[in-house]
């Protein structure tokens, strides 16, 4: 007999605190739902970055639907094209030939060939086992004259070896070609989002005047290449690692991971890793660490004692922004995420043990469905997911981190967060959009 989720919804059904929260998972997986809050980027925004490329996706329409939509919202359908998988493909076991021809097709029609095309295949060609290498060499030598890599539409992937969006951050770098590397360029790679120029790590490469490469600048294909060039990869979102790695194998340079953090001790080991690799003298710091200790004094006498609620999609490390608010007197009650990532193992234990009534909701679970208030509350959400289920309009717009980096990415959530408690945004318009800062890369 069918329920309707709708009954007998209680927070305590979802919620849960951190005292008795599992890591990583804190939530079981079933049937999952999507919030209306778009701003984070799916693979169609990412793979715009490669500037003058082509999109291809090979797929059911049910699929093609979304993907279609978010090519034509952010003005970038020239760039953009399908092929539908049908039924008949199926049964009549000709999936490497749709996909063949399709691509074939698309590109004849062109009216201009695009220096690279990325293909993008679906679950249902792994499900068959079609041959993709086979596919991919076929196309190769069919255009020799551009340049093709896999990507992958597979919501398959989500819960074994490398994520959707781990593959399609490293093939935004498949795509360079192998060249001399000079000890003075160096590539920030991995981040949909610009690194912000007043960031800690912008700071010093530029004032030790390295050349710095990072896709977000490149507006041409030919001045995307010279990111080859590249001696050291750096990279600080953890989705990037693998592209890291990929460019380090591929082109012959070294990559250097830097965790972001909000924690004073973290933030100095990172730039410490960033100046050792550069053959530097690491900064002082003791400025900054004062600087952000008066911006946290600040914001604690604005905001008093009002509710926080902290999701995900804001920033790496969510748990880390909690403790450095809690330990400044501030009042984070919610976090909004399903899972947490292994850097975030020391933050969940500090918690445990310190705030162990912290709430932690899942933004995912089916009941969720219902769980957004109806009535506007006054909190202030550092993220869409936490404005939307809280429903408030004093909220912090930004995702993926929003190109932040060390002590600066403190004082730049900081002054978010005192934006948004003196200044309400519509918040059922904003969470809409999606892909949130995308529109240069169309």
């Amino acid at each position: 007999m069918l329920k309707s989720l709708r009954d007998d919804i209680e927070r305590n059904d979802i919620e849960i605190e951190i005292a008795k929260a599992n890591f990583p998972a804190p939530f079981k997986s079933g049937l999952e739902y999507s919030a209306p809050a778009r701003g984070t980027w799916n693979i169609v925004h990412t793979g715009m970055l490669i500037p003058e490329a082509h999109q291809i996706f090979v797929c059911a329409a049910g699929c093609l639907r979304g993907v279609v939509l978010t090519a034509a919202e952010m003005h970038a359908e020239k760039r953009f094209s399908t092929v539908e998988v049908k039924e008949s493909n199926l049964l009549d076991g000709d999936l490497e030939d749709l996909v063949i021809e399709g691509v074939t097709d698309i590109i004849n029609k062109l009216p201009k060939r695009p220096p690279a095309v990325l293909v993008y295949t679906s679950c249902v060609h792994h499900f068959t086992g079609c041959d993709l290498d086979m596919i991919y060499a076929e196309i190769a030598k069919r255009f020799p004259d551009i340049d093709f890599t896999d990507c992958y539409m597979n919501p398959i992937m989500r819960k074994s070896g490398l994520t959707p969006d781990q593959i399609m951050r490293s093939r935004l770098y498949k795509l360079l070609k192998k060249r001399d590397l000079s000890k003075n360029s160096v590539a920030i790679i991995g981040n949909d989002l610009p690194t912000l120029k007043s960031s800690d790590l912008l700071e010093i490469l530029n004032e030790n005047g390295f050349k710095v490469h990072e896709i977000t600048d490149k507006k041409s294909y030919i001045d995307y290449q010279e990111m080859a060039e590249s001696s050291l990869y750096f990279s600080y979102y953890p989705a990037a690692k693998a592209a890291g790695d990929l460019m380090s194998e591929q082109l012959g340079g070294k990559h250097i991971y830097l965790p972001f953090s909000y924690d004073y001790d973290e933030i100095d080991a990172s730039l410490k890793l960033l100046c050792d690799s550069l053959g530097i003298d690491m900064p002082d710091t003791s400025q900054k660490r004062k600087d952000c200790d008066m911006a946290l004094k600040d914001l604690k006498e604005l905001i008093k004692d009002k509710e926080i609620a902290i999701d995900y999609t804001f920033c790496q490390r969510p748990l880390s922004l909690a403790i450095m608010l809690l330990k400044a007197g501030m009042n984070v009650k919610y976090i909004f995420a399903d899972s947490f990532t292994g850097e975030e193992k020391n933050d969940f234990d500090y918690l445990q043990k310190n705030h162990p009534d912290l709430l932690l909701f899942p933004t995912v679970h089916a009941k969720m469905r219902f769980f957004a208030s109806k009535e506007e509350s006054d909190i202030l959400a550092v993220g869409q997911k936490a404005a939307y289920f809280t429903n408030t309009n004093h909220f912090v717009n930004v995702v993926e981190g929003g190109g932040m980096f060390g002590y600066d990415a403190i004082i730049q959530s900081i002054n978010y967060m005192k934006d948004a408690y003196k200044n309400k945004k519509d918040m059922c318009k904003l969470v809409q959009i999606k892909g949130l800062g995308c529109d240069y890369c169309s």
